[in-house]
């Protein structure tokens, strides 16, 4: 990263914002009506800053040749069409007509959708982290061949008292560029530098992670941050993070240590307790401002949505509390009911901003061509009087039990003196038993009135403008979709999961996936598939492509997984150093091929592939496949020995290879009930390390042993469904007998 000292132009611009969570302090300014090339893009994020004044370009030749011809720098922007302060920042500065006029002067200014190119986003990303804070919209300017020299994230229109806006900083750049082009220079040279260092980041080590003490290591770290009262990790703001749930269930299921599983269980009850969790129409908002999980950011990503409904059917597997099914429904029924197009992909997000009508005295929201002023919140927070007309003489039990004040329930430091004055956010405040004591009622009959009353401010707000959704389909997170259905069509013995799931991996292969070349292509949108995939992209889909079979024991969807993977490895394996890059070689126009290892809201891809290769080898018994794996671990040493906790779904790979993960085969008809029997008895159970297979001693046992070898001789027994419990293909003696069934499942 380079240094704060090492960008000599930072003296002459002054400080940048100290974080992107200034409010700005007056209306913005109508928009003007203007036409620019990001019409004719497909990304919804694009088409948002079309009609700016502004003449900007997407990202390719277009824009770079022009830089060059007209010696300009260019100016980068990166941001995603439901993100909250890139709404601010188009309202205030990419609407004004003279902040434009300078941009059009002095700039190349390229717009960016960093969900449609997350490999520019992390590449750019990492040069800003070094410069200032992370976080978007993202704010660059670079040489005409994509060096970057300056970085921010949100920057206010003007000047704040000793930092500078938006306009006096295009102003200074555009100085420095044409009088001190020697300083940008070297400074555009120290940060490329320094993207590139990061780059090879994963050198290979040459040496095994010492996994034992990586995993004791990280458990101790999660046990020291961990909030026992509200559940999560670390302050505020807080974020989810499955994967660091994904690894302390893992750790449980291994060690027995009860402390894994109650932090992992607390931290999914605060969650779904909180304002996080939408209480009326299912699903999570992105992220809390608080560590009460209370006030959240209220944007809801698809990834959050997936992961998280995959946490919470691996809680109910581990506990047997219904509670944490009803959460997995709610999230997954949100998904199916808003965010699903109609032939079976999956949309990417809803925004955190919704309209309002306008009453004169708003100070903060957008304004919309021809609508009401939009805020943060809008669809979701209500005030009292609200509730009461909603609810009637049953207002006074749901405002006890979600916390409804008068005068609104949120703080004024988390914007309770802003857009959300007056305003509650439903949060569960008192238990069911503490409203039902404060009532004089049975617990029954409260749990009955909540509901209702759920269901009908639902109903209420379903008048209200909804939040625009982002409706275009990304590989990746419709993979971890795939995987949440999946659990879920399995766990909860349902196939409206396993149908949707079905659903959109058919669209997927038919509409993103070219089955001659093997590739696949990242975003789909409006009968168009564009955008190469990207690592992720392969690895997030074999994943529910494997998670699929075990959930449908349709063997079409265990060789896609394998032929994916071999298409995975053909683009993006390094062959020097082991580990995967996050781009293919042949991807043009960019600074450095990165190798994602973070562990973050969403899991790295190559944490994600090498758990991909050892259940792979586990089903095919390729050796190449195990070695491969072992390739990634020792490209990812040096990070993992650092730092565990930033590689968390990485160390569940890690314990996969380290372990016997056992092969569960059940023999038997499909469809007869002694054969669904004994798949209820393995998909009740969280067995996390196992792979299951079906052989129905048809065509599909011979379409899958061309696959598995294993399984060509696995019969049911006497006619009766047949359970061979394994380990390293080693197997108990095999049993038609439920209660010896569960004994070998159970360890016994």
């Amino acid at each position: 990263m380079p240094s704060r000292t090492a960008i000599a132009l930072l003296a002459l611009l002054v400080m940048l914002p100290a974080a992107a969570c200034r409010k700005p302090a007056a209306d913005p300014a109508p928009e003007p009506a203007y036409t620019n090339r990001l019409v004719n893009e497909t990304s919804p994020y694009l088409q948002q800053h079309a009609h700016n004044p502004v003449d900007w370009y997407p990202w390719g030749t277009e824009a770079f040749e022009k830089a060059t011809r007209e010696d300009k720098a260019i100016f980068l922007s990166v941001g995603y069409s439901t993100c909250h302060w890139c709404h601010v920042m188009e309202t205030e500065s990419f609407s004004n007509p003279e902040i434009a006029k300078v941009m059009n002067e002095h700039f190349v200014s390229i717009k960016v959708d960093r969900e449609e190119r997350p490999d520019l986003d992390r590449v750019y990303m990492n040069y800003v982290i070094g410069v200032s804070e992370g976080g978007w919209p993202m704010s660059l300017f670079l040489t005409p061949d994509l060096k970057p020299f300056f970085g921010a994230n949100y920057l206010p229109p003007d000047d704040v008292g000793r930092d500078p806006g938006f306009r006096s900083i295009l102003q200074s750049v555009a100085t420095l560029w044409k009088t001190r082009r020697e300083e940008a220079l070297r400074a555009a040279a120290k940060g490329t530098q320094a993207i590139a260092d990061r780059s090879r980041a994963t050198e290979a080590s040459g040496r095994e992670a010492d996994a034992e003490g990586i995993f004791e290591q990280t458990y101790a770290g999660l046990r020291a941050t961990y909030d026992a009262e509200n559940g999560g990790f670390g302050g505020a703001p807080r974020f989810p993070r499955p994967v660091v749930l994904n690894f302390l269930m893992r750790y449980h299921a291994r060690t027995g240590a009860t402390p894994a599983l109650d932090m992992t269980l607390g931290t999914l009850r605060g969650m779904a307790e909180g304002g996080l969790h939408d209480h009326l129409g299912g699903g999570f908002h992105r992220y809390a401002t608080d560590r009460t999980w209370h006030v959240p950011h209220f944007e809801k990503m698809l990834y959050d949505q997936a992961q998280l409904a995959a946490s919470y059917v691996e809680a109910y597997q581990a506990s047997r509390d219904p509670f944490f099914r009803e959460v997995a429904r709610d999230t997954l029924d949100y998904v199916l009911r808003d965010m699903r197009d109609k032939d079976g992909g999956f949309y990417s997000a809803e925004d955190a901003d919704s309209r309002v009508p306008p009453t004169g005295t708003e100070s903060v929201g957008r304004a919309l061509s021809g609508s009401p002023v939009s805020a943060e919140g809008a669809f979701y927070v209500w005030t009292a009087d609200e509730i009461r007309r909603a609810l009637g003489s049953s207002s006074d039990l749901f405002s006890y039990h979600y916390g409804i004040q008068p005068g609104g329930n949120v703080p004024s430091a988390l914007g309770g003196d802003g857009e959300l004055k007056g305003k509650n956010v439903l949060s569960v405040r008192h238990t069911v038993a503490e409203t039902a004591a404060r009532f004089t009622l049975p617990e029954g009959e409260v749990r009955t009135a909540l509901e209702n009353l759920r269901q009908t401010l639902l109903k209420a707000r379903s008048a209200h403008p909804r939040p625009p959704r982002d409706d275009k389909v990304l590989v990746a997170w419709n993979g971890l979709m795939l995987s949440a259905l999946a659990k879920a069509g399995q766990a909860f013995d349902d196939r409206q999961y396993l149908d949707a799931a079905t659903a959109a991996a058919r669209f997927i292969d038919t509409r993103m996936y070219d089955a001659g070349t093997g590739a696949l292509k990242r975003r789909y949108r409006q009968g168009d598939a564009d955008i190469d995939a990207l690592l992720e992209d392969y690895a997030f889909l074999i994943q529910g492509l494997i998670d699929l079979y075990e959930a449908s024991f349709d063997a079409r969807w265990l060789s896609w997984a394998i032929r994916l993977q071999e298409t995975q490895d053909r683009f993006f394996w390094d062959e020097q150093d082991g580990g995967y890059f996050s781009t293919r070689a042949d991807a043009a126009h960019l600074l450095a091929r990165v190798k994602e290892e973070y562990d973050g809201a969403e899991p790295a891809a190559n944490s994600v592939a090498a758990l991909n290769l050892i259940r792979l080898w586990q089903f095919t018994d390729r050796a190449p496949l195990r070695e491969r794996a072992d390739a990634v671990f020792k490209a990812l040493t040096p990070r993992l020995s650092r730092s565990g906790l930033s590689m968390p779904q990485l160390l569940v790979a890690l314990d996969w290879a380290r372990s016997k993960p056992r092969q569960i085969v059940v023999a038997g008809s499909p469809t007869g009930a002694d054969t669904q029997a004994l798949l209820r008895l393995v998909h009740e159970r969280f067995i996390p390390k196992k792979i299951v297979l079906l052989a129905d001693g048809g065509a599909g046992q011979t379409q899958l042993t061309s696959l598995v070898p294993f399984v060509e001789n696995m019969t049911a027994i006497k006619g009766r469904a047949t359970i061979y419990v394994c380990e390293n293909y080693v197997c108990r003696l095999p049993t038609s007998d439920p209660a010896v069934a569960a004994r070998l499942l159970d360890g016994k």
